[in-house]
């Protein structure tokens, strides 16, 4: 590319934003984690100095100490040695008054293609707040696509343990 970077392997960018394309599997999970203010502040500040990921322990780097459009993250995926890097870079950044999250895409090299949103949701009217994993993807690999249904489980499953990363009040 003309600027240097990977280019992404799908040209749907910031779709994590409104419907799933078509051609991906979707995943959309959002959970209460709690009240007030100040615990949406605090996701958000997680959230984007990716908390979600180092809790679960796939993350292994990131150019940023916090997420911005533009910077690359590198997560591991699998187990043991079984597992494999797998590089993404931040599309977008959220930074709403009542939104705090980034999404990345994948690069070259993961074993999906598609993109992944983290986020944290404000609900001024009950003073909630939610946390939220938007995804679409596919496989980009031979051994992804014969996983199948196994993938798009342990995709839920782990969406489940980034929520749980996040702190919670009540």
């Amino acid at each position: 590319m003309a600027d240097g970077l990977e280019p992404f392997t799908y040209s749907e960018l910031g779709a994590t934003r409104g419907v799933v394309p078509e051609g991906y599997h979707g995943l959309r999970l959002r959970r209460r984690i709690g009240r007030g203010r100040a615990l949406f502040e605090q996701a958000g500040a997680q959230i984007l100095a990716y908390r979600v990921q180092k809790g679960t322990g796939i993350f292994r780097s990131a150019d940023t100490p916090t997420a911005e459009p533009g910077t690359a993250v590198t997560v591991r995926l699998g187990v043991g040695p079984f597992g494999i890097t797998a590089p993404c870079r931040v599309v977008y950044v959220l930074d709403e008054p009542d939104r705090r999250g980034f999404a990345y895409g994948t690069l070259p090299g993961h074993p999906a293609s598609g993109e992944e949103l983290f986020a944290v949701e404000y609900d001024s009217a009950d003073d909630m707040v939610y946390g939220l994993i938007v995804a679409f993807s596919r496989p980009a690999t031979w051994y992804t696509r014969l996983g199948g249904p196994v993938m798009r489980l342990t995709q839920r499953f782990v969406a489940g343990r980034y929520l749980a990363t996040l702190p919670t009040s009540d």
